[in-house]
């Protein structure tokens, strides 16, 4: 049901273009996502989109737990119906927002602790959490819950935040079911390279069918990100699609 199927990739600098399978469409790369946060794109209509091309669109798992819920959604018939859109759509894990809240949240091993930042009540997310509500979203392209850390960062706290990472990252892959909907793993590591390659490499071991690369554009200059992507770009699987 999902397949990355490479058409051609620059021996210089390594791009790709290529087609990824979904059970709503190919999507061809690369792409440019536009964000639908709340289950819409801000000032656009599905029809719009489609009228300026859009291929895919990502719906926000934080956001759409804390209103409307999961449940609701699901009722309505998933993601696509409830949004009016009959393309693919990813879901990010709602590991970013949680990064974002870092001044009201708490980092377990189990999970995370926050406060919803629409009245402060008190939540906790698991991986399993994560993927449930992934799920019943019924998005095409769902990801992994990761621990995406502010920066600077000392390499003890990147390390440490990665490999709690890659054990979220199994816990989630044991744990998602949902069939026609594909499981993204995360790649961490803030700005030291040898902990990203070694975390893909880790990530690998797992399986996964696609990889997005997290923790850039988090307050690193453009010099940083790129030192980052090229460092890695050789040792991501050519034959799977990557989110950034």
């Amino acid at each position: 049901m999902f397949e990355y199927k490479l058409i051609a990739q620059c021996p210089e600098t390594g791009a790709r273009a290529g087609e990824f399978m979904t059970p709503h469409g190919v999507i061809k790369t690369p792409v440019f996502m536009p964000v639908g946060t709340q289950a819409t794109v801000k000032a656009m209509t599905p029809p719009e989109l489609e009228g300026m091309g859009a291929q895919i669109i990502l719906g926000n798992t934080y956001h759409l737990h804390m209103r409307p819920g999961e449940d609701i959604v699901a009722e309505a018939g998933g993601l696509h119906r409830f949004m009016g859109w009959h393309h693919p759509i990813l879901t990010d894990s709602g590991g970013f927002q949680v990064f974002s809240l870092a001044n009201i949240n708490k980092i377990k091993e189990d999970g995370v602790e926050f406060r919803s930042h629409i009245d402060g009540s008190k939540h906790f997310m698991r991986p399993e959490d994560s993927i449930e509500i992934q799920q019943k979203l019924g998005s095409d392209i769902a990801m992994a819950f990761d621990e995406c850390v502010s920066l600077p960062t000392t390499p003890e706290y990147s390390r440490e935040a990665m490999e709690r990472t890659l054990r979220w990252a199994k816990r989630c892959h044991e744990y998602h079911s949902r069939p026609g909907q594909a499981l993204f793993g995360i790649v961490q590591g803030a700005l030291y390279e040898s902990q990203r390659i070694e975390c893909i490499e880790r990530l690998e071991e797992i399986g996964f069918p696609g990889y997005g690369i997290g923790g850039l554009s988090v307050g690193e200059s453009h010099a940083e990100m790129y030192r980052i992507l090229d460092a890695l770009s050789p040792h991501m699987p050519q034959d799977k699609p990557r989110y950034l």
